[in-house]
């Protein structure tokens, strides 16, 4: 019996490669056990301003431009959302849904998935790269465990407002202009802050996270969210835009509230921390300095070089929020700001391309999880089984309840979202197919459209294809132990969510 509980003791939660290793292997076996089936796709060619139809069997048919061509293809869209921009990819075409020669994938696309993945996500892994190689620059002059040091003594006694400030800010930023891949150039900054102030690195891992995911969920003008799929549905993107207001605040406020108790609880005893055990090492290897020696004070050159640092990410935020500004233009951004940095800082060229490469090489496993979680949708896609899941679920839902119907469809695209973790692309894909359900149940499209917003923005707070596993990465947290502290909170904001969209569909 004894060496029985040891045994048990001993067990450790696999790494976050090899779980998305294991979810590679299962997506090669869906290949096998589900048929491959595709919906013909319609895209519009803005030079030709013609509609191209592409069929299951891959013959192309060629149609006018126009409304009276969605129309007669029973796609319930207006062409507006075509020519002025809003899509600009293939959306599938209701009722056309045909099985095609199946094409299961071999053992060797598990092995080949990771480097088709860094093919596919090679503008996010240089992104984080880049910032690494940043931060190793900014590292070089001391500047952060510095102004860290000097942060985290001015607030001391009033600590538990970095939670609020940054949580609420996150939450607007991820509710207006989706802020979620973004938010990776925080984490390596924000958690040793928290960390210098009492907290451990899922507090401050969490901070941002859980500010983002709620923020995404419920969104309000979020354009890679709400929008593309309200134009996908067919729908204005403010309907329904004042109750998912009120959601985001109740939501926000929650998951607030819930972290400030955690927190609160790990600053008065660091040994009640999910995370103690790795305390240590996460500060010798991403805090540096911080883990002991004199008490560091910020010189006139180092508050330069934080000047240029919060310029930075000031420049980002605006780039993307107006300027329409994506990962080339944010990692050529960071770039840039290193080697001001370094001219700044009075650091010679050799000291500074090692210290960028050294940067680079502290977040190269982060980079390597983005990599290894796309190419499990890259596996999906080879063996064309993501439109056979959708039709199978489109199948499902048809003649229910209308109550039962949006519960139903959000746990659907929850589940979708597992496979496909990209919001505006899996809008696009679903939007056109899910939409007219809605129609046949009697409901107003919008329904579909906060079903799928919620189904998918909750799945971002567990999902391991998605940017989960990357963001606990930064924080050095395993994913056993992140679901052991975000299921409670998560559960509650399901719960939340069903009930209000049930009121939302019978009271308004």
């Amino acid at each position: 019996m004894a060496e029985a509980k040891a045994k048990s003791k001993s067990f450790s939660f696999p790494t976050a490669y090899t779980v998305l290793f294991v979810l590679s292997l299962i997506m090669v076996s869906l290949t096998w056990v589900i048929n491959s089936g595709m919906y013909s796709k319609i895209r519009f060619d803005s030079i030709t301003s013609q509609f191209h139809v592409t069929h299951p069997d891959q013959s192309v048919e060629v149609y006018p431009g126009s409304q009276g061509s969605l129309d007669e293809l029973n796609v319930k869209l207006n062409v507006s959302s075509f020519t002025n921009g809003e899509i600009t990819t293939d959306i599938g075409i209701p009722g056309t849904y045909t099985v095609v020669e199946s094409n299961p994938q071999q053992l060797m696309a598990a092995l080949e998935a990771p480097i088709e993945g860094m093919y596919s996500a090679i503008d996010v892994v240089f992104f984080v790269l880049v910032i690494g190689g940043f931060l190793g620059v900014v590292n070089a002059s001391n500047t952060l465990n510095a102004g860290i040091q000097t942060l985290a003594r001015n607030m001391v006694g009033r600590e538990k407002w970095l939670i609020i400030v940054v949580t609420s800010l996150v939450s607007l930023g991820g509710t207006t202009f989706g802020m979620y891949e973004e938010t990776f150039a925080f984490y390596p900054i924000l958690i040793p802050i928290f960390v210098a102030a009492g907290y451990d690195s899922l507090t401050g891992m969490a901070a941002i996270f859980i500010g983002s995911f709620i923020g995404c969920t419920f969104s309000t003008i979020n354009p890679f969210s709400t929008i593309i799929a309200s134009s996908a549905a067919g729908i204005n993107w403010a309907d329904g835009i004042v109750f998912r207001s009120l959601l985001l605040v109740v939501s926000t406020a929650l998951g607030i509230t819930y972290l400030l108790r955690y927190a609160e609880k790990v600053k008065a005893d660091p040994s009640l921390s999910i995370v103690a055990d790795r305390m240590d090492s996460f500060r010798q290897k991403m805090m540096g300095q911080q883990t002991g020696g004199a008490e560091l004070v910020l010189s006139g050159r180092q508050k330069a070089v934080l000047g240029v640092f919060a310029a930075t990410f000031g420049v980002m935020v605006y780039g993307v929020i107006t300027q329409g500004w994506w990962f080339k233009e944010m990692t050529t951004l960071f770039l840039g700001a290193s080697i001001v940095v370094a001219i700044v800082s009075r650091i010679d060229e050799k000291t500074y391309v090692t210290e960028l490469v050294k940067g680079a090489n502290d977040l190269l496993g982060v980079a390597m999880i983005i990599a290894i979680a796309k190419g499990i949708g890259v596996i999906m896609n080879e063996g064309m089984i993501g439109d056979t899941i959708l039709f199978a679920g489109s199948e499902l839902v048809a003649g229910m309840n209308k109550g039962v119907f949006v519960l139903t469809m959000m746990g659907l695209f929850a589940g979708i979202y597992l496979l496909v973790p990209s919001s505006s692309g899996m809008a696009l894909v679903a939007m056109p197919i899910m939409a007219p359900l809605a129609d046949s149940v009697g409901i107003p499209r919008e329904h579909i459209v906060n079903a799928f917003m919620y189904g998918i923005g909750l799945m971002c707070a567990i999902t391991p294809t998605g940017l989960t596993l990357p963001a606990l990465a930064m924080a050095d947290v395993p994913y056993d132990r992140w679901l052991k502290f975000i299921m409670p909170l998560l559960l509650v904001l399901i719960a939340i969510t069903c009930v209000s969209m049930l009121v939302y569909l019978y009271a308004f």
